[in-house]
């Protein structure tokens, strides 16, 4: 009798584990079509961690935008040095902080529709921030 027990307790645990597996996975394909929309900055996902992206790996986040397939994905990741499967939720404030910055700064240049060399342009006149920087990294010469 303690056999039947203890396999309805476990059975009743695997269908609350698939409940709330079910809710991550809707959450997160809410999550994913309002920042491929633009409704949601990406930037914004990665500071606050929302409970649906906690255990996201940091590239399907950064693939969920527009025009962001594996390869601009994994050049960001490796100028800040974070593993492509890292999850949001492990990110270091130092990580969330900079991959924040640079996706802000990506993000605004096609908001204001300007030119993307401009970051460049104040070069002769002292050094660049550390963010214009990485930027140039990330751009094919």
């Amino acid at each position: 009798m303690g056999e039947s027990a203890t396999g309805s307790a476990g059975h009743e645990q695997h269908l609350r584990a698939l409940e709330y597996a079910n809710r991550v996975r809707l959450a997160r394909a809410r999550m994913k079509r309002k920042i491929a929309a633009g409704e949601l900055p990406a930037a914004e996902v990665v500071l606050s961690c929302p409970w649906q992206a906690h255990s996201m790996s940091i590239s399907d986040l950064l693939m969920s935008q527009k025009r962001w397939g594996r390869t601009r994905c994994r050049r960001l990741l490796v100028s800040l040095s974070v593993p492509e499967n890292k999850q949001v939720g492990t990110l270091t404030e130092r990580q969330r902080l900079a991959l924040a910055a640079v996706l802000t700064a990506k993000n605004a240049p096609s908001a204001g529709h300007s030119h993307a060399p401009e970051p460049d342009s104040h070069l002769p006149d002292g050094p660049p921030p550390p963010l214009a920087t990485r930027e140039r990294a990330l751009t094919p010469a």
